[in-house]
């Protein structure tokens, strides 16, 4: 008998417990939300959150405050974001060098990208450019990049937004498959390293289409290919990578929200149809769009998450292929 009655106290329990999380959540939000982005400000990752975050904002009734925070490819963001409370108030833009690429570049990481993140959703896909500056005047598609860069071994430079980043694996893809030698060098952001590559200090890139979009429009830098499975409809011309003379190169960069690990199901759902909300949002898909999105349909939580393995265990793939490793 005491031992029925134990047991349906805690049944009572838990059920009063849930209807007072499931109350929490439908009062959530009730204070200004921070988004954190792991990069400076001018760089993908921070474009697509400043795209999103007005209208999120609008949607949810309070202030979402977006926090840059670069260092160490993102990764510093990311360990402050898995260790904040997980109440739905600390959110983090994502990015797939920080939440794929990373655990197999870093030894000392500070978070786990499965373990440590409640996924909530995708955002985006952007593939990445291949870039010339102007003054790699005798440079014009993909096969006269791949010969100059054999006649000279080690001579170009290219940036990207830090070790691990997906700037940088996508020069070292080139790279493998190529069967050349680019010397790479690490900035603190796409917004960094973009500066040098349109002063000249670097000839060629492997960039997002957005952070080098307008650029190619303006034509300060030449877009050789890009690394999607098709022709972009905004860049008609510019050939993917593969169809320009390297079979099999294919790439994007994905920008997706987290909390962390533990944060409420009910209010992950919440941020998640919300955010979907917004992304159906007819001048929100445009400037996607104009920024160089291939995919701007949301996922499911699950997917996101499904997605996030999927991706983690293709470049830890990569990364051994090219033999890379930071400490």
């Amino acid at each position: 008998m005491m031992q029925r009655i134990s047991l349906m106290a805690f049944g009572i329990v838990a059920a009063l417990l849930m209807t007072v999380g499931d109350a929490g959540a439908q009062a959530y939000p009730t204070r200004p939300i921070r988004m954190v982005v792991g990069f400076p400000p001018g760089g993908g990752t921070d474009v697509v959150a400043r795209i999103i975050v007005p209208r999120l904002s609008e949607a949810i009734g309070q202030q979402v405050v977006i926090e840059n925070r670069p260092g160490a490819t993102g990764t510093v963001a990311a360990a402050v974001v898995a260790k904040a409370a997980p109440d739905g108030y600390t959110i983090m833009m994502g990015h797939v060098s920080v939440n794929a690429i990373a655990p197999s570049l870093f030894r000392n990481l500070g978070y786990d990208v499965i373990k440590d993140f409640a996924p909530i959703t995708l955002t985006a896909s952007v593939p990445s450019f291949v870039l010339a500056h102007p003054n790699l005047a005798q440079v014009h598609n993909i096969r006269e990049l791949i010969a100059y860069a054999k006649a000279n071994p080690g001579k170009l430079t290219f940036p990207s937004a830090g070790n691990g980043s997906s700037p940088h694996l996508a020069g070292e893809m080139f790279k493998t498959m190529a069967h050349v030698d680019l010397v790479h060098v690490p900035y603190k952001g796409s917004g960094q390293s973009m500066q040098d590559l349109l002063a000249g200090q670097h000839l060629v890139a492997f960039d997002t289409v957005a952070a080098a979009s307008p650029f190619v429009r303006a034509n300060r830098l030449r877009a050789l290919g890009i690394s999607s499975t098709r022709r972009m409809a905004d860049f008609p011309d510019v050939p993917t990578v593969e169809e320009a003379g390297l079979p099999g190169y294919v790439m994007a960069t994905w920008y997706g929200v987290f909390a962390p690990a533990g944060t409420p199901p009910a209010i992950v759902n919440k941020l998640h149809e919300e955010i979907m909300r917004v992304m159906r949002v007819p001048e929100v898909k445009k400037q996607l769009a104009d920024a160089g999105a291939d995919d701007t349909v949301t996922r499911t939580p699950e997917e996101f998450a499904a997605i996030v393995r999927t991706d983690t265990a293709r470049y830890a793939k990569l990364v051994k292929e090219a033999n890379l490793k930071i400490d």
